[in-house]
């Protein structure tokens, strides 16, 4: 089967919601967008500027920008109280490094290019390993002492931190913004009771907030096992492995994980083994029942 076949795709996607829509009915599947989270700016924004103060005092060896949106949200935070010249100049003079390609498209629109950026999949654990090999060829590239500042994005990143101190880096977090539950949850209620019910076929999962505002709603109803048993009986996929450890931690395991990290792979081939997948796992429930 190389289509949904009129499947029903749950989708939790916000700020591309239409067009992940569009890509599942191209597929043949049918629609059911549900966005779970809105971004919003921080209430203060303290930390983005104490962090700007200290970098054009020469406080940092080290930028770890980790998001696009959140490189140019510090950006525009930087430049109420900055000249942006000053501010390319100041990151000019410290080791920039990149998660993926994102941020990399960001820094170099101003001139930077990163010192180091993670392979795919882009995740805290190639960015310490792209660190460590750097580390091992080049003197000025040692975590020990360094004193890094990391730009996060919505939630912090624990094992990022950690793995940083780990190796001897003073760490500094640059939060620019957060994820909220989206202002009315009608269609994020709606979806938790659609997997209870048994009425989604499948479920795409862009990244782990998702997961986790989903899972605050259906416990939120009183929900959380009965969607967790749902969500069992249906096709699970996920963008990467951040996306699918935040569904571990909820007892969930992704049934597919894209091939890399992008919207298109994910449905593309989600769609390619989705009628398999569901065959393949409600065999399986029956023969468990």
């Amino acid at each position: 089967m190389s289509g949904f076949a009129g499947l029903r795709v749950l989708a939790l996607e916000s700020r591309r919601a239409t067009e992940l829509a569009k890509l599942v009915g191209t597929y043949g599947g049918e629609p059911v967008v549900a966005p779970a989270m809105r971004e919003v700016p921080l209430e203060s924004n303290r930390e983005a500027l104490a962090f700007a103060k200290a970098l054009f005092a020469g406080e940092f060896d080290m930028v770890i920008f980790l998001t696009g949106v959140g490189t140019r949200a510090l950006l525009s935070v930087v430049e109420t109280a900055y000249k942006r010249d000053e501010y390319i100049a100041a990151l000019q003079r410290v080791k920039v490094v990149a998660r993926g390609p994102k941020p990399v498209a960001i820094l170099r629109e101003l001139g930077i290019t990163p010192a180091i950026t993670a392979p795919e999949p882009n995740t805290w654990r190639e960015l310490l390993l792209a660190l460590d090999e750097a580390s091992a060829s080049r003197e000025e590239m040692r975590l020990r002492g360094a004193r890094v500042a990391v730009q996060e994005y919505g939630v912090s990143n624990p094992e990022l931190l950690s793995g940083l101190r780990a190796r001897g880096a003073s760490v500094t977090r640059v939060p620019v913004y957060q994820w909220a539950l989206p202002e009315n949850c009608a269609a994020l209620q709606a979806a938790v009771k659609s997997l209870v019910a048994g009425e989604i076929d499948v479920v795409l999962f862009t990244t782990g907030v998702q997961v986790t505002h989903l899972f605050q709603i259906a416990a939120e109803m009183n929900l959380e096992e009965p969607m967790r048993l749902g969500l069992g009986r249906a096709i699970v996929a996920s963008i990467g492995p951040a996306t699918s450890e935040e569904l571990q931690r909820h007892g969930v395991r992704a049934d597919l994980e894209s091939s890399h990290p992008k919207m298109g792979f994910l449905v593309k081939e989600t769609a390619e083994q989705s009628g398999e997948l569901l065959r393949r796992k409600r065999q399986g429930i029956a023969f468990a029942g």
